[in-house]
């Protein structure tokens, strides 16, 4: 008979945490989608992590409101509605409008032209006769935008509201992955925003980055409230 490994507490934190991480990765890839139930042992196989740091990371994703117990019924991942689309996206406003106030000023020169750089390279890419054929494009994409956004959240060098930003970004990408699939005519105009928004961080005009941010999540918003499934589904050849 096999014997159960003890494992010290520095041990199941670590596998607390890197469960905790892989089902994060699991919204980020849609492994795991709004409103979904899974059992424990769903997600034993699903992150391959043992049962003991799948029990202790629940109460961290309940905490952050991303699942929640249903009696009789398992797991439920976080039902999205149009409360959560409103109040995800008012603490994502909040926290980016004092993030921008800094970040205009401290980033470097040679950090915003990177950044800008990296923008236009995706905008390229989706020039290209085969963009439709660029697997990666949007998953690369959404990395370079969701990157820009971390970044200045944390250059405020504050651990406490970046954590906070990076539970409420999963609560966003839940949101995005249930009301709307991200498409290359989607893609576009969200870049060009993006280029804007920078450009008036290279120019240090902080009024103007807020008020681009401000419209920039605001189209985020409605992009996800006012987009249909089908006419999206139309868009993009889904596998």
């Amino acid at each position: 008979m096999t014997q159960a490994v003890a494992t010290t507490p520095d041990e199941a934190t670590s596998q607390r945490a890197r469960a905790y991480q892989g089902f994060t990765q699991q919204i980020f890839s849609g492994g795991v989608r709004a409103g979904q139930f899974i059992s424990q042992r769903e997600l034993m196989v699903l992150l391959d992590m043992p049962l003991g740091a799948v029990r202790e990371m629940i109460p961290r994703l309940e905490a952050a409101g991303l699942v929640k117990t249903v009696p009789q019924r398992g797991l439920q991942v976080a039902h999205v509605d149009l409360k959560l689309i409103r109040n995800a996206f008012q603490v994502r406003s909040m926290i980016e409008r004092e993030a921008v106030r800094g970040f205009v000023h401290s980033a470097s020169d040679t950090e915003l032209a990177a950044i800008e750089a990296s923008h236009h390279a995706i905008l390229q890419r989706t020039e290209a006769p085969d963009a439709l054929h660029d697997a990666a494009l949007l998953d690369d994409a959404q990395a370079v935008d969701w990157g820009l956004h971390d970044r200045m959240v944390d250059a405020l060098g504050n651990d406490i509201i970046s954590e906070q930003y990076r539970v409420n970004s999963l609560r966003v990408r839940l949101i995005k992955l249930e009301q709307s699939v991200i498409t290359p005519s989607r893609l576009i105009p969200a870049m060009l925003e993006h280029v804007r928004f920078i450009e008036a961080l290279r120019q240090r005009n902080a009024a103007l980055s807020m008020e681009l941010l401000e419209d920039h999540i605001s189209s985020a918003r409605n992009r996800v409230m006012n987009a249909p499934l089908e006419q999206i589904r139309s868009e993009w050849p889904l596998a």
